[in-house]
């Protein structure tokens, strides 16, 4: 028999944002006495989805309006004709969608789910919830009263069976998973099973991924601006020969990071009674949580490799974290703190304390040290989250460059109202690289697509580490004899500083022409906008008269809005008014002529 208080969450998710929203809604619903179920949409059967009575949806929306890679087979199979406009007619469900309101498709992928899922017949118990990075609380502004609604009217659906009450947030829940310790002999067969694993494991085609990276060795790692530059700026070139990799312009490589030593060893200062090498295996207790592929965590496992290359101890705590705190302090105090800051009330303290410093999860423990030592090791599993891979636009082209994989890395390091710098954990790690060492890498498409057509012209904006995905580009075209005709704006602050590979720009054929924009090169500063004022004619003339495509690549906090106005008023050269440069400019949204590639 079906059960009918069964609750299935199923996640999209890129870089692990929507996974751990579904994981929390799936907490939220046990507390509920609700028989949860979590998992990513394509690993879901989705022959089953009719017969589900009870679901949340939540997703994440990638660069141009795009799916996650881990619901793409499933969105295509929603979107069959075959579907009947009564599949899902015995489905309640709500969509929580995880975007970024600085990309003109935000939420884009939570609001096409919302839809299609109407039109399949499933009855839609509240408005879906957008939520959105730029916040200042971040998702959870949304998410939080967003899903107080849904218990709701969920519970006036499913009720409570009789003679319970919902569990209290003081009850300690049960690990995600359980840690068998194992003695010295276990631990050398172990040892030996897992290093043949790894050998069977070895592919050569190319479809590699977070649980089957390639290890490629790194060629070089060099620092490309002066040392009086206020920014590192590396060039990270890696060997992927044998691999099988292919990889297009404008596609993306992922690396999995580990963490930097000085917090792996601030880390065990934290916890003194910790071995970091006792060895352990994980066993998964719910089928909801499997436990970590042998790529992403090593089984068996040391203490110090779960630490080193598992925990993301540099990331930002999140309400949960402060609500398991709860469970193991002896601290009155710290204990009503932890409390506060996981009620809807508190979240602006909450803010104040951790997102805005950017204050991460070592301080907190070191805050409440008197906590600390107290949190049972199985529990780790629960308060810190797995180190997500980073992205990063290829700035190479295979055409050009081979077997030789290349990434445009600005180390990232900025000051807060704390004492220490904030360090960007996988740009400082990648920084510390030298010849030799091994890193996990695996490629996939990236969001920009660039136009079949040969004889279409392209307008590419990259001012700084933006110019990744044209260096690819243009590398590409001038490894092949390409004639398409590319105008490239490039900015930076300084011509002998930061003009990212200013000698092949010298070297490029007359249908590549490249314009520079030097920020403090002068009094006044200049800007890639201003340069795009100074040559309306010519982006007239590749956009509006030979239909050309725009691109746009770079930090996403003025630059990307900037460059679309300076484009618009370009384009009125062309059209009678402002109102029509902007309808022009929107159509060229929609239908891909315009795209950006933009991070905060």
């Amino acid at each position: 028999m079906t059960d009918q208080r069964r609750l299935v969450v199923l996640y999209g998710s890129q870089t692990g944002t929507a996974q751990e929203v579904a994981e929390r809604v799936a907490r939220e619903g046990k507390r509920l006495h609700f028989s949860t179920h979590v998992s990513s949409f394509d690993e879901f059967p989705l022959q089953n989805l009719p017969s589900e009575g009870l679901v949340v949806y939540v997703c994440s929306t990638t660069g141009q309006g795009e799916e996650p890679d881990n619901m793409k087979k499933s969105w295509r199979m929603l979107l069959r004709k075959s579907l009947s406009n009564n599949s899902l007619a015995a489905q309640r469900f709500g969509v929580l969608g995880l975007g970024d309101s600085s990309y003109p498709k935000f939420n884009l992928v939570a609001k096409k789910l919302s839809r299609r899922l109407l039109q399949l017949g499933g009855i839609q118990l509240q408005p879906p919830g957008y939520g959105d990075d730029q916040h200042d609380l971040g998702p959870d502004f949304v998410i939080d009263p967003w899903l107080q609604t849904f218990w709701d009217k969920a519970i006036q659906l499913y009720p409570l069976p009789e003679g319970l009450e919902p569990i209290s947030k003081e009850a300690l829940p049960s690990p995600k998973y359980k840690v068998i310790w194992l003695d010295d002999e276990i631990n050398q067969t172990e040892n030996k099973s897992a290093s043949n694993e790894e050998r069977k494991s070895a592919n050569n085609d190319g479809n590699y991924s977070v649980n089957s990276p390639f290890s490629a060795e790194i060629k070089a790692c060099s620092r490309i601006t002066p040392e009086s530059h206020f920014q590192d700026v590396r060039l990270v070139e890696m060997d992927i020969d044998g691999s099988g990799i292919k990889y297009s312009p404008g596609d993306i490589a992922s690396v999995m990071p580990n963490n930097l030593q000085e917090n792996v060893d601030f880390f065990f200062q934290l916890f003194p009674n910790l071995d970091k090498n006792r060895r352990f295996v994980l066993e998964s207790i719910d089928p909801s949580f499997p436990v970590p592929t042998k790529s992403i965590l090593p089984s068996p496992c040391t203490i110090l490799e779960a630490v080193t290359c598992y925990f993301d101890i540099q990331s930002i705590p999140k309400r949960y974290f402060f609500e398991l705190l709860a469970h193991f302090t002896s601290d009155e105090m710290e204990k009503e703190k932890f409390i506060e800051f996981n009620t809807a009330e508190g979240q602006q303290e909450l803010y104040e304390y951790c997102n805005r410093p950017r204050r991460n999860l070592l301080e907190v423990l070191y805050d409440f040290r008197h906590t600390t030592p107290n949190i049972p090791f199985q529990y780790l599993f629960d308060l810190i989250p797995q180190i997500k891979s980073r992205s990063f636009s290829i700035a190479s082209s295979q055409e050009k460059h081979n077997n030789t994989l290349q990434l445009l890395v600005a180390v990232v390091k900025y000051r807060s109202n704390l004492k220490a710098p904030r360090l960007g954990l996988c740009s400082n790690w990648l920084s510390r690289q030298t010849l030799g060492n091994k890193v996990s890498v695996w490629t996939r498409k990236g969001i920009m697509k660039f136009p079949p057509d040969a004889g279409t012209p392209c307008v590419l904006v990259g001012p700084g580490t933006g110019v990744a995905p044209f260096r690819s580009f243009i590398s590409s075209l001038t490894a092949t004899n390409s004639s398409r005709e590319v105008v490239l704006l490039f900015g930076c602050r300084n011509k002998e500083a930061d003009f990212f590979f200013a000698d092949e720009w010298s070297q490029c054929s007359g249908n590549v022409k490249v314009i520079t924009a030097f920020s403090r090169d002068q009094e006044d500063k200049i800007y890639v906008q201003h340069k795009m004022q100074e040559n309306k004619e010519l982006i007239c003339d590749l956009i509006f008269d030979k239909s050309g495509w725009f691109y746009v690549a770079g930090n996403s906090k003025f630059m990307p809005s900037q460059v679309r106005e300076a484009l618009v008023e370009s384009l009125q050269l062309r059209l009678n008014s402002q109102e029509e440069a902007e309808s022009y400019v929107a159509k060229m949204e929609t239908t891909n002529r315009y795209q950006t590639e933009t991070w905060s």
